[in-house]
């Protein structure tokens, strides 16, 4: 989608981005994303109000065939997968044997393989340790990133959008609730805490419905047909900016951009889309259920307002966020909405009082009141 008229792509802003291909990706082929296609806060307003195309074709896909998949993966994981079932998707994590969180990816189960996208520059430890635990599992996990890529239809009208494709019918987004702790064993059923329905493409790959709109996942060589026919029914492209800045404002985390190395995920609400508390051993899963346990993780994400007035610019992941001369957390996306005007995710301590006066560099910040729990 960088031939379109006005593409300026993420890597020609900022060589340094996170969001790019990654280097053996770009070398099989991959391209860069658009950044923007020349109007980012008419974009947003498109994702805001309407439906808009947003490449993302730059993320990770692994692929999983072999008849032992799904339990596989089941063990490996903090997601229940034991009984997904062809057409359905989820999200999973995998976890430092601490807790910590160090992959994050979608799930797609067509019945053959199980698909799994995750961010840029995590292909790699993600496949490693799934390499690693294959042992004598019937399995065969891959890098599918040159064959697959990852385009997202992100608004109110997504639906009606993927009927131009021939898709129809996909489910809104099924989730169970996170009960409270020292809950009752059986308490919560034995099945993705979430799931997302999934349906074949005529033309090949799938269509997943999630929480900002529906991913298709489509092999590359199908890509411009895809895109064009979207374009065709009236769909516009739309940036990652715009495509940021609505996630931003839907305060969903993105691992390994609003995490950190200590990061686990009760601090950035990861629980409900991608942990089942009851599904038994995995690793990392003793810190998972002592903290839920306890009731308060060590810190919480909350969504600041930054006042834009000592600068216009956006302050760069990892920026402490200070309070009294002392940091009590970091940023992590940052955005220029059109609505809300400049904000930031960020991981705080949790004692840092909902109506503190917060610094991040030099600019004032205020958490959003209800933003996160107290």
């Amino acid at each position: 989608m960088i031939d379109i008229a006005g593409a300026v792509t993420t890597d020609a802003i900022d060589e340094e981005t996170r969001d790019q291909p990654e280097p053996a990706h770009r070398a099989a082929g991959v391209q860069s994303v658009a950044a923007h296609y020349g109007d980012p806060l008419r974009e947003q307003r498109v994702l805001d109000t309407a439906v808009g195309l947003v490449d993302r074709s730059h993320r990770g896909v692994v692929a999983v065939p072999g008849e032992e998949r799904i339990g596989w993966l089941h063990t490996l994981t903090t997601q229940h997968l034991a009984a997904l079932a062809p057409g359905e998707g989820t999200e999973l994590l995998v976890l430092s044997p601490h807790g910590h969180v160090e992959q994050h990816a979608m799930v797609a189960e067509d019945g053959d393989t199980t698909w799994l996208d995750t961010e840029p520059g995590a292909t790699g430890g993600l496949l490693a340790y799934l390499e690693k635990m294959r042992f004598f599992s019937k399995v065969e996990p891959r890098d599918a990133t040159a064959e697959h890529a990852l385009l997202s239809l992100v608004g109110p009208e997504a639906t009606g959008a993927l009927a131009t494709l021939g898709v129809t019918g996909l489910a809104a987004p099924d989730a169970v609730a996170v009960p409270g702790p020292k809950f009752r064993a059986g308490e919560l059923p034995p099945r993705p805490t979430v799931r997302y329905s999934v349906a074949p493409l005529p033309g090949g790959g799938w269509a997943r419905r999630g929480p900002l709109g529906v991913d298709l996942l489509v092999p590359r060589p199908a890509m411009d047909r895809v895109v064009a026919e979207l374009r065709a029914a009236g769909v516009p492209p739309v940036g990652l900016w715009a495509y940021e800045a609505i996630r931003v404002a839907a305060r969903r985390a993105r691992v390994g951009v609003d995490t950190d190395h200590r990061t686990i995920p009760a601090e950035v609400d990861l629980i409900a889309p991608a942990v089942h508390l009851d599904k038994g051993c995995y690793r990392g899963q003793e810190t998972v259920a002592r903290v839920h346990n306890m009731g308060r993780p060590p810190r919480r994400l909350v969504l600041l307002h930054l006042d834009g007035v000592t600068t216009d610019r956006l302050p760069a992941a990892g920026t402490p966020v200070t309070l009294d001369g002392r940091a009590v957390g970091f940023v992590g996306t940052a955005v220029l909405h059109h609505e809300l005007g400049q904000v930031a995710l960020a991981v705080l301590k949790r004692n840092v009082p909902d109506d503190a006066r917060l610094l991040v560099g030099d600019s004032a910040a205020a958490i959003e009141q209800g933003s996160a729990p107290s």
